[in-house]
């Protein structure tokens, strides 16, 4: 199985209330789990609109506001493992990220 096996998977299951959960996925693959998420990952990278959160499992968007809510999701994750990683470092978030300082004058 590669990724475009699975993508071929996840064509079934178009929209939100079509979502498939990772486990049920790796196991029509064939793959593990992790497998799975890797493959999830390098498609998203091609520039599929492959959405997912906790609740609705995978699945392909079929709506502009399907896609905008699976991004939402995944900015909020990010910005949620950056503020622990920059709290864990004992820095600001701003610094973390490199953002420039600007003297107050």
């Amino acid at each position: 199985m590669n990724a475009a096996g699975l993508l071929q998977i996840l064509s079934a299951h178009q929209g939100r209330e079509n979502g498939i959960g990772v486990a049920d996925l790796a196991r029509k693959a064939g793959i593990s789990e992790r497998q799975a998420r890797k493959f999830i990952s390098e498609l998203r990278l091609q520039g599929l609109g492959i959405c997912a959160t906790p609740k609705t499992g995978y699945y392909m968007a079929v709506t502009p506001e399907e896609l905008h809510e699976s991004c939402r999701f995944l900015h909020r994750r990010a910005l949620g493992s950056l503020q622990l990683a920059s709290r864990i470092q004992q820095i600001s978030l701003p610094d973390l990220l490199g953002q420039l300082k600007l003297n107050q004058a």
